[in-house]
């Protein structure tokens, strides 16, 4: 079968209203970048002439302002899921003109081959080539083409030739049989080997294939400032201590990290520790401080779904393909996020906390319990299984008018069932054999701000007997000062005795 090359909007002829279209990528790397903004512009033609024209969008994480922001903003999306972070898709979720299902990433994959969400009809790859029997060499990230691939009735190409026909070797692509036939995932060391390099399709389901030549949109990281330093140090600190009490093995342990400015801190502080040994990276999105570390002999190897690295830090990986191939592997976010070869492996998991509550529940999506922010992402994933469950946080947000910790959440993603170590600027919460009251003293006098150290002791005193010491009456008065005057330093319990 000799391949057919189409344009962009030619192959968004093929995309219908109502079509449940799957995307590769996982963050914007890997993500189809000139289809879906045919895609748009045909939704848009469409509502000019009063027709209805929205798809459905399963993809693997977050998308680049390419895909999630131009279909947001030609209101072409039906719903999204499992995972987004684009300003104009948050919009219409929260205004619900889009469907919004927040998944737990690992789960994705097998919930469409278990058929809980439907068919794919289309899906549409990014790719680095592609050959006339069907195998197409991934760019930047895995997600979860493995399985749309396969389910897809129809697929198009994206053959983006920024990224270089050499990454193939750096993917491993693999998919588990299905209950009652599923065996281990086999996956003993962060370096193993489960299948094969390439996507292997049925060549005939190829309808186009668009020629791209389009870098991944991810920005540089922010520079460190002084909270997100002190945090990354306390991490690094608190793992330094933990291997000398014996309580991590001297070898150390895979790391899982989570995504943003925080969690690119907290890498950087531990590779600078020279307490903690190189160790390995088992994670989902592999950020510019794992290639830094790698580069300084501070990570040995890094397993993940996605390179999610800013322009410069591409060029730099793609002029060193060969030792980086040798360093780095790209797995389906089924097997990256695993929590089998997560607890098997011992992970550290460390993820960001948008809001804790004094008993150590975490709210990662939610802003005051209702709008939602990105998702759950994989922190769910890796949490429960995790070796050392860690949340990291700023101790307040907008210029100290929000605590990011609260007498109740206002919405929980992770239960103080799950939650090991809390660690902000000022300290480092150790919740581990404490009770609930024990936990809100730890998290109070090691994790808050000043500012709202009196407000929260003085909320503790007010709980009612019980072994969790709430105030239902006034377990969200935080909040509503927030609400009502802008600044939760306002809040006075007194209205609520």
């Amino acid at each position: 079968m000799s391949l057919k090359f189409i344009t962009a909007k030619e192959a968004a002829t093929y995309v219908n209203h109502n079509d449940h279209v799957g995307f590769s990528g996982f963050t914007p790397a890997g993500c189809p970048k000139a289809v879906p903004g045919a895609i748009a512009e045909l939704a848009m033609e469409e509502h000019a002439k009063g027709n209805p024209f929205k798809i459905g969008i399963f993809s693997g994480a977050s998308a680049g302002d390419l895909m999630d922001g131009a279909l947001a903003r030609a209101n072409a999306v039906k719903f999204r899921t499992p995972y987004q972070s684009n300003k104009d898709l948050r919009a219409r979720i929260n205004a619900h003109d889009t469907e919004y299902f927040d998944m737990h990433l690992s789960e994705l994959p097998q919930s469409l081959r278990y058929g809980f969400l439907g068919d794919i009809d289309v899906a549409i790859i990014e790719a680095a080539d592609v050959t006339e029997d069907g195998e197409i060499t991934l760019t930047s990230a895995v997600g979860i083409v493995p399985t749309i691939a396969r389910m897809a009735k129809k697929i198009i190409i994206e053959l983006n030739e920024y990224h270089p026909k050499e990454l193939k070797g750096m993917h491993d692509i693999y998919e588990p049989l299905d209950p009652p036939l599923r065996r281990e995932i086999g996956v003993y060391d962060v370096a193993d080997r489960l299948g094969t390099p390439c996507v292997k399709v049925d060549p005939a389901k190829i309808i186009g294939i668009v020629r791209t030549n389009i870098p991944n949109e991810g920005k540089p990281f922010a520079p460190v400032d002084d909270v997100t330093q002190a945090i990354g140090n306390n991490v690094a600190d608190f793992l330094a201590k933990e291997l000398r009490e014996g309580r991590i093995p001297a070898e150390f342990l895979p790391l899982q990290s989570g995504v943003g400015n925080v969690a690119n801190a907290v890498l950087g502080a531990m590779g600078s520790n020279k307490e903690i040994p190189a160790f390995n990276v088992y994670t989902e999105v592999i950020q510019d401080a794992v290639i830094d570390l790698m580069k300084a002999g501070r990570v040995k190897f890094a397993s993940g779904c996605s390179l999610s690295i800013s322009g410069e830090v591409v060029k730099e990986l793609y002029s060193n393909l060969d030792f980086y191939k040798e360093h780095i592997l790209l797995r389906s976010q089924e097997i990256s996020n695993n929590p089998e070869v997560a607890r098997r492996l011992g992970l550290i998991a460390i993820n960001t906390a948008l809001e804790a509550d004094i008993f150590g529940n975490i709210n990662s999506t939610h802003i005051l319990g209702t709008k939602m922010m990105n998702g759950v992402g994989g922190s769910g994933d890796f949490t429960r299984s995790a070796y050392l469950s860690i949340f990291t946080t700023p101790s307040t947000a907008k210029n100290g008018c929000i605590s990011s910790f609260v007498p109740m959440v206002s919405h929980m993603d992770h239960s103080e069932h799950s939650v090991k170590i809390i660690v902000t600027e000022y300290g480092v919460a150790d919740l581990r054999l404490k009770s609930p009251i024990q936990r809100a003293e730890e998290i109070i006098n090691n994790c808050v701000h000043p500012d709202y150290k009196p407000l929260l002791r003085a909320y503790l005193q007010m709980g009612v007997k019980g072994h969790t010491p709430q105030n239902l009456q006034a377990c969200f008065g935080m909040h509503q000062a927030f609400t009502e005057t802008g600044d939760m330093r306002n809040t006075d319990w007194n209205t609520f005795k």
